[in-house]
């Protein structure tokens, strides 16, 4: 409605423009135009001296008049005065002159008007470079500052239904009422309901929060109004409370309606939180916010929807019931739901024969919706490369590598003693790992270098989705983690920087032990340290609070956690050395062929022919070794390389910087 009105607006501007100018113009030709005769000068001296002139009106140099006898039947004339001197020379040569004036109007008109339609131009382009800039947008400039600049998607746009969001069972359920309630409000209201005001969507990044509010409004087949959070705010003080207040008037005049605000922790964080004077354009723009959300009308059927990854910053009152009512949980997949996403995105892909998107499910715990389809994406990608007819398991393994660890780099070079110690440290995670139980199944081993800095790597699968742990199984996990340095240790008599990330990560469980879940027989049952409900945390990154603990038990917790990580690298160089034929002949068939399978790592381990194993592992159709322990838990530190925000995955152990 209001483009129709600009549309309008903008044809009456340029007709009245346009009216304006042909006005003018016609007002010069008709006062160019002469009613009489024009009669050339000589002539009218001519008359002059025959005493034929009756009247005279002079006029500049013009002469109007009337003659007493007609002359070529006419009475009236009208010329232009001539030079005296010139005119007199003339007549004494019995020439016939006349005077000419020249109209200067049209081009008075067009001097005028030219220069300031440029200049006119010139203002507006540099308008809307600046409103462009400045974020005031639209082809309005000034005049639309405080309008709302909200995508509106009618109901034939909303292709995305609930079919097309999978792993989000929990959430799809929450917002199933919402759609009932736009759908059918008497329905759902007959016992004293009434629809949620706001409906808040929080989890890590990539869940599927925005795709969920667009299927809300596919399923119920009304307006979507999209903004994000930071359209909002602006560098003028009351734009940002100008265009809440429009973006809800424009929904109440489409009532049923939903508002879907993405990001909206850019607009609503809380109040106070700016330092020194505060932010005068974030507070009023929240309070407008707020104001609205009071205003609601719960028959109107208008909703507001909201998804953020930061959650703890939020202003408490946005939060207050009777504003958003309703927080739902956006989370990461577990293997059920990270099936149904996988499927959803295949759909699009040539699979090939060997496609089992259970064992693909397995390889990615962690991944968000996003990460799911990327990696079908990459895997397409990748097939094609290597002139597949078909995306095979293999081209996802390649993508779940390639995602986890780093493009690979197989023209680096390195020296033959540093590729040595390489293939050690690697073999040396993934035999400690296979001896101890409770830690994950080793699933490749590489020295091919990836990423940035990585040398090499081994990538540990768990075997099912684990949200607790033990005490021994972090334990366990330490000494994997220092598995790479203890071989190093025990081949070479010395240590490398290789294990520069292994140390960060066991360090990081070691702390988490101390200070946070209480296993710590000199510390007690006490947590130290708290951390916040950050979905927003860098890889491996624990949000900590200030410390609020002595001096002496800081000393006591760097005395634990040296502790620990001494027991985990002693328990790894005890293993290792009981194991040290494997470990040679592990490290030699890294040298030799780069890369080994979970297959040839297990026969290793069993001291059997590693050669072959892969190819009988093929024939049985059992390539997945069993070890005692099974088993896998939420990383207390998130791996390097792993995909962003994923805490819990199939993660490369032990990379060589």
């Amino acid at each position: 409605m209001n483009d129709d009105n600009s549309q309008r607006n903008r044809w009456l501007m340029w007709y009245i423009m346009f009216a304006v100018i042909g006005i003018v113009l016609a007002r010069g030709f008709w006062a160019d135009y002469q009613p009489s005769e024009p009669l050339p000068y000589s002539a009218f001296l001519q008359q002059l001296n025959d005493g034929n002139v009756a009247q005279v009106e002079v006029v500049g140099n013009e002469i109007r008049g009337t003659l007493k006898e007609p002359v070529n039947g006419k009475t009236e004339f009208s010329t232009t005065r001539v030079d005296n001197a010139l005119a007199d020379q003339l007549a004494a040569h019995d020439v016939r002159f006349t005077g000419v004036v020249e109209n200067t109007f049209l081009s008075d008109i067009l001097g005028w008007i030219i220069p300031t339609v440029v200049f006119f131009g010139i203002w507006m382009f540099l308008m809307r470079r600046m409103a462009g800039q400045s974020g005031m947008g639209g082809s309005g400039g000034f005049l639309s500052i405080g309008k709302s600049r909200a995508k509106v998607y009618v109901e034939k746009d909303i292709k995305v239904t609930f079919d097309d969001v999978a792993g989000v069972d929990e959430a799809k359920e929450e917002l199933q009422e919402v759609v009932g309630f736009l759908r059918d409000p008497d329905k759902y209201g007959r016992l004293g309901g009434r629809i949620p005001h706001g409906i808040l969507l929080v989890g890590p990044p990539g869940t599927g929060k925005t795709l969920l509010a667009k299927a809300v409004a596919g399923e119920a087949g009304v307006p979507f109004f999209s903004i994000n959070g930071s359209e909002f705010v602006e560098m003028f003080v009351g734009v940002g409370a100008a265009r809440v207040r429009d973006l809800f008037e424009q929904a109440r005049k489409q009532a049923p309606a939903i508002i879907f605000i993405d990001e909206i922790d850019a607009l609503g964080k809380a109040r106070g939180a700016y330092g020194v004077g505060g932010h005068d354009e974030k507070e009023q723009t929240l309070n407008q916010l707020l104001a609205e959300l009071d205003g609601f009308d719960s028959r109107s059927g208008l909703v507001l929807l909201g998804a953020t990854n930061r959650p703890e910053i939020l202003d408490p009152a946005l939060l207050r019931a009777g504003r958003f009512d309703r927080q739902i949980l956006v989370d990461r997949p577990d293997k059920t739901g990270r099936i149904q996403i996988l499927r959803v995105h295949l759909k699009k892909i040539r699979l090939g024969n060997d496609i089992d998107v259970e064992k693909i499910a397995a390889l990615t715990p962690g991944f968000s919706g996003a990460d799911l389809a990327n990696l079908v994406n990459e895997a397409a990608i990748l097939a094609t490369r290597r002139q597949h007819n078909a995306v095979m398991l293999e081209d996802f393994t390649g993508a779940i590598e390639r995602m986890i660890a780093g493009l690979e780099k197989k023209n680096r070079l390195i020296n033959p003693k540093e590729r040595e110690i390489v293939a050690w440290h690697e073999m040396g995670h993934a035999l400690v790992s296979l001896a101890l139980p409770g830690s994950e199944t080793v699933h490749k081993v590489s020295i091919i270098p990836r990423g940035i800095g990585s040398l090499g790597y081994t990538i540990n699968r768990p075997t099912e989705d684990r949200y607790l742990m033990t005490q021994q199984e972090l334990e366990n996990k330490m000494a994997v983690l220092l598995g790479g340095r203890a071989a190093e240790a025990l081949q070479f008599s010395e240590v490398t920087t290789g294990a520069s990330d292994d140390l960060v990560r066991a360090t990081e469980i070691a702390r988490s032990m101390v200070t946070r879940y209480g296993m710590s027989d000199k510390l007690g049952q006490i947590a130290y340290e708290t951390t916040r409900n950050v979905f927003l945390a860098q890889a491996g990154e624990i949000q900590q609070e200030s410390r609020n603990y002595s001096d002496e038990t800081a000393r006591v917790i760097d005395s634990e956690i040296r502790r620990l990580l001494q027991q985990a690298f002693e328990r790894a160089s005890a293993i290792l050395k009981e194991r040290y034929q494997a470990l040679q002949t592990g490290a030699s068939a890294l040298l030799e062929q780069e890369t080994l399978t979970e297959a040839e790592v297990l026969a290793i381990a069993q001291g059997r022919d590693w050669r072959t194993a892969e190819k009988n592992a093929a024939q049985t159709g059992n390539a997945t070794a069993e070890k005692t322990g099974k088993g896998n838990s939420n990383d207390t530190g998130n791996p390097t390389g792993s995909p962003a925000g994923s805490d819990n995955g199939t993660t490369p152990t032990g990379k060589n910087a």
